[in-house]
C-alpha cells in the first residue's frame, strides 16, 4: 500500500500481525475510534462557532463518523462483542500534548492533528481491509478507506481555509515527526492507533 501523503511513515508489518491476530479487540477499539471522530468534529463546531466554513464541513463529517460507529457497533453485535471501555493507547493523548494553547496556533495544531489521525486510520483501514482474512470483514473496512481518505482531506483543506501555506506545511512537517515517533514503538495492546 503506498504511503499517505501526510505521514512521515507507513505502518510497521507487526502492527498488522498484531491486529489480525485480535480482530475482535481491533474493532471494538475502531468503535471507540469512530465516537471519538464525531467528538472531535462536534468539538470543533462548539469551539469555533463563528468559522462557518469549518461549522458545515464538520456536521457532515460528525454524521458520517456517528454512521461509521452504528456500523461498527453492529459488527460488535454480529460477532457477541459487547461494547466496553478499553484503555487507550498513548497515541492521541501524546499528539495532544503538542497542540499549541494560544489561539490562533491551536487552531492550526488541532486541524493538522486531526487529519493526522484520520489518515493513519485511512492507512490502517486499508490494511486490515487488504490482508483480513474474514472476507466480509475486509469488505467492510474497504468500505470505509474513501470517507478517511475525504476526512483528512477536509480537515487539510480547513487548515489551508485559515492559514497560510507555508506555515501549514511547517507545522504540519513536525506534528507528523511526532505522530510517526508514537508509533515507533508497538504498543503491547492492539488498538487501531497503536
Amino acid at each position: 500500500m503506498a504511503k499517505i501523503n501526510l505521514l512521515k511513515t507507513s505502518t510497521q508489518e507487526a502492527w498488522l500481525h498484531q491486529a489480525l491476530a485480535n480482530l475482535d479487540l481491533i474493532l471494538l477499539d475502531h468503535s471507540h475510534c469512530e465516537r471519538k471522530a464525531a467528538g472531535a468534529a462536534l468539538n470543533f463546531m462548539f469551539r469555533y462557532p463563528s468559522y462557518a466554513p469549518l461549522v458545515r464541513k464538520l456536521t457532515a463529517i460528525a454524521q458520517e463518523e456517528l454512521e461509521h460507529f452504528e456500523q461498527v457497533n453492529q459488527w460488535l453485535d454480529r460477532r457477541g462483542i459487547p461494547l466496553a471501555p478499553l484503555t487507550p493507547p498513548p497515541y492521541g493523548a501524546t499528539l495532544k500534548t503538542h497542540v499549541r494553547p494560544p489561539e490562533p496556533v491551536r487552531l492550526l495544531d488541532s486541524l493538522l492533528m486531526t487529519a493526522l489521525i484520520e489518515a493513519r486510520s485511512h492507512e490502517r483501514l486499508g490494511l486490515l481491509g487488504e490482508h483480513c482474512p474474514e472476507p466480509e470483514l475486509a469488505k467492510f473496512y474497504r468500505s470505509l478507506m474513501a470517507s478517511e481518505a475525504r476526512h483528512y482531506g477536509v480537515y487539510w483543506v480547513l487548515a489551508d481555509t485559515y492559514f497560510e501555506r507555508n506555515v501549514i506545511e511547517q507545522r504540519l512537517d513536525e506534528l507528523a515527526t511526532v505522530e510517526s515517533d508514537i508509533l515507533s514503538n508497538l504498543h503491547p495492546e492492539p488498538r487501531i492507533h497503536s
